[in-house]
């Protein structure tokens, strides 16, 4: 989670914070493309305007034209992993924050996202999670599907990390979370399934809880 919101303020957080609103409101119109108003985005959130304000400057900074492609977005995320390749679990989770299927990210999109994946409730967490996993929007997770998300954060996390990854790493943490998930044992996961596994089991909450930290 780090990542994203990392690169996204990294600048912000070096600016002042006391221009007034009209100052704020021009900034939001200057920009190809203008995103939803301070109230409503507040309304939709957790996040008071300041935070929005704060948030859109960063997303301003690293995207001048008010809108994230997909290539624009691996750029920024690949940053964080030198060692590895990002560029699949980019492409997933970029997926994942495109809820309308545009192919573009936006300011509203952004911060939706950030608002369930830093404040929501568990629930909220791992409807978002599972949302990512479930690549073809079908409404379950596959073993296929599961093992591509997977091995795409194995990739990203690279060739040094510690204790060294085997090769068939990926597949016996599927293997495993599928013993536990698939609980009619039908060969997929569904929603209730998953958050159920997951709530019942602290093991899986903190796997999930470490794969959160490259989001």
């Amino acid at each position: 989670m780090g990542a994203v919101v990392g690169t996204l303020t990294m600048q912000t957080k070096q600016r002042r914070l006391s221009r007034d609103k009209a100052d704020d409101d021009l900034e939001m119109t200057t920009v190809c493309h203008r995103p939803e108003g301070l109230d409503q985005l507040e309304a939709q959130t957790s996040f008071s305007k300041r935070e929005l304000q704060v948030l859109y400057r960063g997303f301003k900074n690293e995207c001048p034209s008010g809108i994230v492609n997909e290539d624009t977005f691996k750029q920024i995320y690949s940053k964080f992993f030198p060692h590895g390749d990002a560029s699949a679990y980019a492409h997933y989770l970029f997926n994942a924050f495109d809820t309308g299927q545009t192919g573009s990210i936006m300011f509203e999109d952004f911060v939706n996202a950030l608002s369930i994946l830093l404040r929501g409730s568990v629930v909220e967490k791992l409807q978002w999670t599972f949302n990512l996993y479930d690549i073809n929007r079908d409404g379950y997770i596959s073993k296929e599907e599961m093992t591509d998300i997977v091995r795409a954060i194995y990739d990203m996390m690279g060739k040094y990390t510690y204790p060294v990854l085997k090769h068939d790493a990926p597949k016996q943490h599927v293997d495993a979370f599928f013993q536990k998930m698939d609980k009619n044992r039908d060969g997929v996961v569904t929603l209730d399934e998953f958050i159920f596994s997951c709530q019942e089991d602290e093991n899986i909450m903190r796997s999930l809880q470490l794969f959160e930290n490259v989001i």
